[in-house]
């Protein structure tokens, strides 16, 4: 009854014996022994001996014999060809031309442009401040007729717009009349005193109605009639619209009153919100283009007249004048718009889709085809960028072409070959390659504390116990 205890006991005893004269003795047992995956087989057949085996997630971490990390995954190894060739720069990627078309990258060549920044702003629609007339009267009086009675109501050039009764004006034409008769009788007088005083007074006197706003075709009709007129019209100076009517029939008005407000809207101005940022790109000349969702399909064009030398204190913008031709006055006063300047225009700019930037906040950078299935990483400057573009300053030249997709894959991978590059690079400095017994790793110190590799222990598929700078690993684990 107690043969199977005590054979089980037999057996333990001799497994632990056996592990531990395994683990005394690692150099001497096949792989397949070991349990040490294929990916380490593999290496040792093909004659090239790694110089050490990192971390597939982080090439910081390093094991001088084949492990595997925290989530089972196999320690890639590293060989002295893997820094690349002397003349290629650190990070350089080769990919064979089957990952190449599985993983998708597109390249695009850098071309050369005429190149602008755009900048997209809300507008607003306003009349012209040049082409807007208050009316007022030049002397006081009382409103006989308005000719025209309506707010927004459209008037040509010269049509009458009211009339107005006028003490002052009906003695200013009895005035012209009487000098008109005193000129008539003086004209031809000896003296010639008397001639030029007659001629003077009546210049004067047609000069004051001519002042006072009195039409040339009434001046006219008073000289042909030698009557006065009660009434006498005002007539508009342009073609226009009556934004504001601010009397009415039998009113009485004095110089202060402001009867009319007309503004030709044929041309209008587009005041412009324009962020701090974005000003110094801003110039006077500068194209633009607009649209308006009360209009779909159309597209005004104009051009940055003016910006205005002060700021918004509360919106921190800064207000840049268009002016656009109106024919058709499809646009109104107070109108909102969706503006688009085209600034900063640059006839010869090298110029490359966005997407191809990779931007890691300290740096931009491209990847260049430097042959079939090798992407060199470069850093650029860029300029300014506008739908989808971007120029570029310094790195790339017109012609070159660079990888315009799957750009964090390659990114990805030429990062850990940069590190595998340093890492190689620091070996070469008079590290041991084959114990790895003092590495400095990007400011880590791995020291196999001054043991052989014998006196390793193995644990858990032959990983050796490190101590990195204080730092103990167990087979890429944690002890």
């Amino acid at each position: 009854m107690n043969k199977y205890p005590i054979g089980l006991t037999v057996a333990l005893l001799v497994g632990v014996g056996a592990g531990i004269f395994m683990s005394r003795y690692p150099s001497h047992i096949p792989w397949a022994v070991t349990g040490l995956d294929s990916v380490a087989v593999a290496a040792e057949e093909e004659g090239k001996k790694p110089l050490f085996w990192r971390n597939p997630m982080n090439p910081a971490i390093t094991s001088p014999v084949f492990t595997k990390d925290e989530m089972g995954m196999d320690y890639l190894p590293v060989y002295a060809d893997d820094g690349g060739a002397v003349d290629e720069p650190a990070g350089t990627v080769k990919i064979d031309p089957v990952t190449v078309q599985n993983i998708g990258v597109r390249t695009i060549k850098a071309k050369r442009q005429a190149f602008s920044r755009t900048v997209r702003a809300l507008g607003r629609v306003i009349a012209d401040e040049t082409r807007i007339t208050r009316l007022h009267p030049k002397t006081e009086g009382w409103i006989e007729k308005l000719f025209i009675n309506k707010t927004g109501e459209p008037v040509r050039k010269d049509d009458i717009l009211f009339s107005i009764y006028s003490p002052k004006l009906v003695t200013s034409q009895h005035e012209y009349l009487l000098a008109q008769r005193n000129l008539k009788a003086l004209g031809e007088s000896e003296y010639p005193d008397i001639r030029e005083g007659a001629r003077q007074m009546a210049e004067i006197s047609r000069e004051r109605l001519q002042l006072m706003d009195v039409p040339e075709h009434q001046i006219c009709e008073l000289e042909q009639t030698g009557k006065s007129f009660k009434a006498l019209h005002v007539h508009s100076p342009f073609d226009g619209i009556v934004m504001k009517l601010n009397v009415s029939e039998g009113e009485y008005v004095t110089p202060k009153s402001e009867l009319y407000r007309l503004v030709d809207l044929s041309k209008v101005w587009v005041q412009v919100d324009v962020y701090e940022y974005e000003l110094p790109s801003v110039r006077i000349g500068d194209k633009a283009q607009m649209t308006l969702k009360s209009l779909p399909g159309r597209t005004f064009e104009g051009t940055v007249a003016y910006i205005y030398p002060y700021a918004e204190a509360k919106t921190r913008t800064i207000k840049v004048r268009l002016e656009l031709a109106n024919p058709d006055l499809a646009l109104k006063p107070d109108m909102f718009a969706d503006v688009t300047l085209n600034t900063g225009l640059q006839k010869e700019a090298v110029v490359l889709p966005d997407a191809a930037i990779v931007r890691s906040g300290e740096r931009e950078q491209v990847f260049v085809v430097r042959e079939p299935g090798k992407f060199e990483p470069r850093e650029v400057t860029l300029g300014q960028s506008s739908e989808g573009w971007v120029q570029v300053i310094d790195g790339v030249k017109a012609g070159e072409e660079v990888v315009a997709s799957a750009l964090f894959l390659i990114d990805s991978e030429s990062k850990l070959r940069e590190a595998t590059a340093k890492m190689l690079e620091t070996a070469k400095e008079g590290q041991s390659t084959d114990g790895l017994e003092a590495m400095d790793m990007q400011g880590m110190s791995m020291d196999a504390g001054g043991m052989s590799m014998d006196e390793m222990r193995l644990d858990n598929g032959g990983a050796d116990a490190l101590d990195m700078g204080g730092l103990t690993l167990d087979g890429g684990r944690k002890p």
